[in-house]
């Protein structure tokens, strides 16, 4: 049985082989993304939805990653590491059901398996950074069990 961590791992490894091929999304979606997680269609059907929100939200969370990470042109950020900001910041922005600290800590995580010693470090930095921004934005709209630690981020962007 397949898991979100397997689905998002997935997702990333998707990203990977779309950005060095330049590749066709649906074949890209297909090896990567059904074939291994064959086994439960709930985790497939994550994992395709995150694939695609996040391939169409890339120019804006570009933006949002460039403005949060700190001398760092988006182009020059390893590309597992932009693979994961972008994934990140579209749950962030797309997916109203998922906690933010879900979407944070996954992010995080990933980073330390599939990149470099110090990228779960920079990971952390910048999503703790977009997390607080599009929160003070409003753009936050989470509901259900995407509320589930809200309270903790609002107290972080009305402390003085």
């Amino acid at each position: 049985m397949s898991t979100r961590r397997d689905a998002r791992e997935q997702v990333l490894k998707a990203l990977y082989a779309h950005h060095q091929t330049d590749g066709d999304a649906g074949r890209v979606r297909q090896t990567l993304i059904r074939a291994p997680l064959d086994d439960d269609p709930s985790i497939r059907a994550f994992a395709e939805r995150l694939f695609q929100e996040t391939l169409d939200a890339r120019e804006a969370a570009d933006e949002i990653i460039e403005k949060h990470a700190d001398n760092w042109e988006i182009h020059r950020i390893a590309v597992v590491d932009r693979s994961l900001l972008r994934m990140a910041t579209t749950e962030l922005l797309k997916f109203e059901e998922i906690p933010p600290k879900v979407s944070m800590d996954e992010a995080i995580e990933i980073a330390k398996t599939y990149s470099t010693p110090r990228s779960g470090t920079f990971v952390n930095g910048v999503i703790d950074a977009i997390l607080l921004d599009l929160h003070e934005q409003g753009r936050l709209n989470k509901s259900g069990r995407g509320l589930i630690g809200m309270e903790s981020i609002r107290e972080r962007t009305d402390a003085p």
